[in-house]
């Protein structure tokens, strides 16, 4: 049986199994990235990293996307980053959302990028290209990440560097952050690089890995599997050829029944 709620211009018939939340702030970075942030329904749980089924009513039926959830556990409200897409069958319509509107959530959160995935390491790496860096916005939020690791690195590679800005507001957010600041200290190193622009970082992901310029430009060794643990999350080709480069490093993909040295969120592949 389908629950209608009582929204502020319509009556919204939420599907059975499925939280109706309102939208709280709708930041728009540049044409094709925005965040935006919503109520988060009492007694949901979820693990830092976890993406969930969110969607909107279209025409009179529901449309649904996994989307990772970008606020780390402990927050009160959700945050989301995403893209735009003109023609995308939710995007279209999910870009264009304003405070109070109401965005749907299927109950059960997933996911791979979790840090119970992972054996223990002392350098956590979080490898990601546009949007893939939502998981990581959880992560690097969350006081546990610290406690498991030393240092962790963000990379976060985008074609144009306004497509960077999400990173380094997050990064900066956890700096004037009440007692995030003090947790993380330096801990935490942001490594953003652009593939079609000048800027002082320029590059594929993966070919920094590869000619070695990423452990020097951070000024830390070279992929170590007894140290080292990473996180993948971006396109297709970026996770393969990540995932390579790992492995040939030595590290093994694990998952949550089965946890190693790197891990990939596959939920968005294709």
């Amino acid at each position: 049986m389908n629950a209608p709620v009582k929204t502020d211009n319509a009556e919204l018939i939420v599907p059975e199994g499925v939280f109706a939340e309102t939208v709280l702030s709708v930041t728009h970075y540049t044409d094709h990235l925005f965040r935006f942030r919503m109520t988060r329904p009492a007694g949901f749980r979820f693990r830092s990293g976890e993406f969930a089924m969110i969607g909107l009513m279209v025409e009179g039926k529901p449309i649904y996307r996994a989307y990772s959830i970008a606020s780390p556990s402990w927050d009160e409200e959700l945050e989301f980053f995403s893209i735009k897409v003109p023609n995308g069958p939710l995007t279209q319509h999910l870009q264009r959302i304003q405070p109070g509107d109401k965005v749907l959530m299927r109950k059960k959160p997933t996911g791979t990028l979790v840090l119970d995935a992972l054996t223990p390491g002392k350098r956590l790496y979080m490898f990601s290209t546009g949007t893939g860096i939502a998981p990581f916005a959880s992560l690097i939020r969350d006081p546990e990440t610290y406690e498991k690791f030393e240092e962790v690195i963000l990379t976060h590679t985008c074609r144009d560097v306004a497509e960077l800005k999400y990173g380094f507001d997050l990064v900066d957010e956890i700096k004037n952050h009440e007692f995030l600041a003090e947790l993380v200290g330096d801990k935490l190193k942001h490594y953003a690089t652009v593939t079609r622009e000048d800027y002082p970082f320029k590059g594929r992901i993966t070919d920094l890995i590869e000619n070695g310029k990423m452990f020097t430009d951070l000024g830390v060794p070279p992929l170590d599997p007894s140290i080292d643990r990473g996180m993948i999350c971006g396109s297709t080709a970026m996770l393969k050829d990540t995932k390579e480069l790992l492995e040939k490093a030595g590290l093994t993909e694990g998952a949550n029944n089965k946890p190693a040295e790197f891990v990939i969120e596959r939920a968005f592949v294709g």
